[in-house]
């Protein structure tokens, strides 16, 4: 970073809470409040008129929240990076910002402690969550891993495999699936083995909780 001081807008609903963001970040040398607002909407022109480095975003804003509003900065391919900020820990509140683009997420009740720490880091384009957050990010991510590959694998299998899948996953022996796709038991158990290579998967207990996942269960798509 130069000594040019960090640039930030503040987006909140609540007067106070503004209020009290500017008295702590202007108490640090190196960062400047140049604009505020109290929706999405006039975060994002604030955004556009004063071109911050950083953008402080509450995600429960009244009319366009913070999400909707950093997912529009993203699409508009803004060099302002985006730091949630909100009273909200959970992962539900969590991973959808992260996803709309956010660069960062610190909640309000450890505010006095990360959010200086947190501007800086964003402001010189890294990542900031805590290690808490961390976590829970490692672990979706991991599951939504393994679920996309699941994915993949399920819809490399050719249409009649498919049928195959879901009626194990359904409960029908290798001779119920013979009969009602009309073709011989042996051919039917064929077409398991290929699912079961293709999918890496062999248990029925594994069909069952793969064909949840991808919603395929009970004849859905």
């Amino acid at each position: 970073m130069s000594d040019a001081k960090i640039r930030v807008v503040l987006a909140d609903d609540h007067d106070v809470v503004r209020l009290g963001l500017r008295t702590l970040l202007g108490a640090a040398p190196d960062v400047e409040v140049v604009a505020e607002a109290s929706d999405g909407v006039e975060a994002l022109a604030r955004v556009e008129a004063t071109a911050p480095d950083v953008v402080i975003m509450d995600l429960t804003m009244k009319g366009m929240d913070g999400v909707t509003a950093t997912r529009e900065l993203v699409r508009r391919r803004s060099p302002t990076r985006v730091l949630v900020l909100t009273m909200h820990d959970e992962e539900e509140y969590l991973v959808p910002a992260l996803d709309a683009g956010a660069a960062g997420y610190v909640v309000k009740s450890s505010a006095s402690t990360d959010l200086l720490r947190a501007v800086r880091a964003v402001a010189r384009g890294d990542t900031f969550v805590r290690p808490q957050a961390a976590r829970v990010l490692a672990e979706r991510w991991r599951q939504r891993s393994a679920e996309d590959e699941a994915r993949a694998g399920y819809e490399s299998l050719s249409d009649r495999e498919k049928s195959v899948f879901q009626l194990i996953a359904e409960g029908y022996s290798t001779s119920q699936i013979g009969e009602r796709l009309f073709i011989s038991a042996k051919t039917a158990d064929t077409y398991r083995r290929r699912v079961n290579e293709k999918l890496g998967i062999g248990e029925r207990a594994d069909y069952v909780k793969l064909a949840l996942a991808l919603g395929v269960l009970g004849g859905e798509k």
